[in-house]
């Protein structure tokens, strides 16, 4: 009998291989990355067309045959297909749910792809008669106004007022048959010409010129450039040398709240048709973004983490911006380093990529060391700006109001009295971290976590900041019935109130995840900040980074000690990364600036390093430690979780896990427990870890594979939820 064509397909299923199909009955052979619906189980799926092979004489029998072929065309080439079983193989995660990962959710569900074109509203015949104003509407009256000063419709972003959604009572209007949504072609984007950015400094010209002599060739490069530099004119400039040659580029940015501001600056100066890509988009939205990567019709796109997979035919440049930051790496389900992937996708395009930081995560100052990464140092800041004055500021025996210590408050007061802006920094949401009987020392406890809860005063409720959960705050302790209940702790609610009763007249604006949690909020508050509106910035580490407010003249850092002390290895590398970019806020401009590190302990070593003498030398320091613990960079690790409604279970698999993997592994590996999760119970489940390293990474590597095999056949595995982390960069 003569072998049998067979279609290997990537299908989303919690199983760790590819699933062979017969070909469709009838019309060609599918190309791989075109997706296909399949028989799986009782029901069908859809999945992605991976390879095509022959099997051997009589292979298929008993296979089933595709159902149907979704597209004309593959959605993935080659290249993405490479990059994604890589990761799949690299972190140990089933490859249909990898592959599904990288496209949108309509396409991940076996939908058609949007036709491209813009998404209008517009009034229907029967919303232009005048009986169509629905009475005590005013909002509905309002939009009926606007779409009828616009005969060929208004999009929903035209449509909304102060930044609130209008697609409630646009919805209501469609409903009464007065409005309708339609899609109309889009004109072909010509490129937008550039406008004239600052002039570059040497150190900039210097960066520009040597990624651009890479262009073409694979090569990594580490952007070390202290706060205020001018990282992003650098990035401009690349972006601009890439779309010349009529390249694309991929340039990834940690968290949404990054992205508007550079979308600003890259329409205005890259002289590129630019697409965004990011969890806040509305599904259509993001999906046109896509498609527009995937045909060439976009030539740079920026996004967040999950843009690393996201199809770009020519690809010529990648750029990570703030690449030691951890929102890179995806802490649930497929755990990856979009910052990792990054890097192994440029090496597979060919293409050079640029990391940029002015906090270089150890990681990538180990790769500068060993000569995989070039750096590119930027030693001063652009333009006039200086670097700004650091000092801590002993709170041991000051009274605070707030979490603000006299001398804070006093420079505070003379900075907003000059005109100027003052940023307070406090890495805690909420209004306090603990409440307490003062009678019985009771403490509101999560009932589902090993965890206190945070009184929001905004909701005058107790949350759980691990697992979500709420309840009202007690009028009494439930304990002894005391109705001394003390908030103990600063969060930024409670910073913000201070703030208002310490500088009156001074108006405040407080950015959190609270405060942003409305669409459009974030803009809103950055928008009044740039204009002066707000003299006074609270708010948490969405201040941090890469926000550039020329005004901004003192920062307070309020509770410097949170990182001191931490659990985790990296919580001092956080602390000093944290600290460093905060403070970079402070006199960007022509204006000189002034950073005040409030803390109790003034004498701490590491303090007084990154203070005297700046973060590199802090990371130096930082690597030799690490080096002499045998910990990350200079190994590398493999986490398993485990987790079950009792305590017993997690124990009992990872242990006899962890007898498997030490029969298994030479004299390269370490194993390292099972213990309990520093948090043992979280959201009402008993959680476990079992920590594997190696100095050798392809030891390890090697290793991984066989031993998630091993760990599913495990009868322990039954009666546990677990999971395995490659490259863990929390310990939690």
């Amino acid at each position: 009998m003569p072998p049998r064509r067979l279609l290997r397909v990537a299908v989303p299923a919690p199983v760790r291989t590819l699933f062979d199909y017969l070909p469709p009955a009838e019309g060609p052979e599918p190309a791989a990355g075109t997706r296909l619906r399949v028989p799986f189980g009782r029901g069908e799926r859809c999945g992605v067309l991976v390879d095509a092979h022959d099997g051997e004489a009589g292979a298929g029998m008993d296979l089933k045959r595709v159902a149907a072929v979704l597209d004309a065309e593959p959605l993935l080439g080659a290249a993405d297909l490479s990059l994604l079983q890589w990761a799949a193989r690299y972190y140990q995660h089933p490859p249909g749910e990898v592959v599904a990962a990288a496209l949108p959710l309509r396409l991940r569900q076996g939908k058609a792809p949007l036709a491209g074109g813009r998404e209008l509203w517009r009034l229907t015949a029967a919303g232009r008669l005048p009986s169509s104003r629905p009475p005590r509407a005013p909002r509905q009256e309002r939009l009926i106004a606007m779409l009828a000063a616009a005969p060929d419709g208004l999009a929903t972003a035209d449509l909304a007022a102060g930044g609130a959604s209008p697609l409630q009572p646009l919805r209501a209007l469609a409903a009464r048959g007065w409005v309708e949504r339609v899609v109309v072609p889009a004109p072909v984007a010509p490129t937008p010409p550039a406008e004239p950015g600052p002039t570059l400094n040497a150190a900039q010209a210097d960066a520009v010129a040597s990624v651009t002599a890479a262009l073409g060739q694979f090569a990594a490069f580490l952007v070390d450039g202290v706060t205020g530099s001018g990282k992003t004119e650098v990035y401009l400039a690349l972006v601009r040398a890439a779309v010349a040659r009529r390249g694309q580029v991929l340039v990834l940015v940690p968290e949404i709240g990054l992205t508007p501001q550079m979308l600003e600056r890259f329409r205005r100066h890259a002289g590129a048709r630019i697409v965004v890509l990011h969890s806040g988009l509305s599904e259509g939205d993001g999906e046109r973004a896509w498609l527009a990567a995937r045909d060439g019709s976009a030539d740079v796109l920026i996004g967040t983490r999950s843009a690393v997979f996201a199809a770009l035919p020519r690809l010529a440049l990648v750029i990570v911006d703030e690449e030691h930051d951890p929102s890179y790496k995806q802490q649930e389900g497929f755990r990856y380093s979009a910052r990792d992937v990054a890097v192994v996708r440029a090496r597979e395009a060919g293409c050079p990529v640029v990391l940029g930081s002015a906090t270089p995560s150890l990681e990538s100052l180990r790769n500068a060391q060993l000569g995989r990464y070039r750096t590119l140092r930027l030693p001063q800041r652009a333009g006039t700006a200086t670097a700004p004055r650091i000092d801590l500021v002993d709170i041991r025996a000051a009274p605070l109001a707030g979490g603000l210590g006299p001398v804070s408050q006093r420079l505070a007061r003379e900075t907003v009295a000059r005109g100027e802006q003052v940023l307070l920094f406090l890495n805690r949401r909420g209004y306090a971290p603990v409440v307490m009987c003062h009678a019985c020392g009771w403490v509101a406890e999560c009932r589902r976590c090993d965890a206190r809860m945070t009184f929001h005063g905004a909701d005058s409720a107790l949350w759980c900041h691990h697992c979500g959960a709420q309840r009202p705050r007690p009028p009494s302790c439930p304990a002894c019935g005391t109705a001394d209940l003390r908030d103990l702790g600063q969060g930024t609610e409670r910073l913000e109130e201070a703030v208002a009763r310490l500088f009156p007249g001074h108006p405040a604006v407080r950015i959190d995840r609270d405060s942003t949690r409305r669409r459009g909020a974030l803009e809103r508050s950055i928008e009044g900040i740039r204009s002066g509106r707000f003299p006074l910035l609270v708010g948490t580490q969405m201040l941090a980074k890469g926000h550039h407010f020329p005004n901004v003249t003192l920062v307070v850092v309020i509770d410097a000690d949170q990182g001191l002390y931490g659990t985790d290895f990296r919580a001092s590398e956080r602390m000093a990364q944290l600290i460093e970019q905060v403070a970079g806020r402070a006199g960007r401009a022509d204006k000189p600036g002034r950073v005040l590190i409030q803390t109790r302990h003034p004498d701490h070593p590491l303090l007084q390093l990154l203070v005297r003498d700046g973060y590199a030398a802090f990371a130096r320091a930082a690597l030799a430690e690490r080096e002499a613990a045998r910990l990350p960079p200079f190994v590398h690790q493999v986490l398993w979780r485990a987790e079950a409604a009792r305590p017993e279970p997690p124990a009992v698999f990872l242990e006899a896990l962890a007898d498997l993997v030490r029969r298994q592994s030479g004299p390269s590996l370490e194993v390292w427990g099972p213990v309990p999760a520093p948090m043992e119970r979280r959201a009402g489940r008993y959680r476990a870890h079992l920590l594997v390293q190696s100095a050798d990474r392809p030891a390890l590597q090697a290793g991984l594979a066989h031993w998630v095999e091993a760990a599913i056949a495990l009868p322990e595995a039954r009666r546990v939820r677990w999971s395995v982390d490659v490259d863990p960069a929390e310990l939690h």
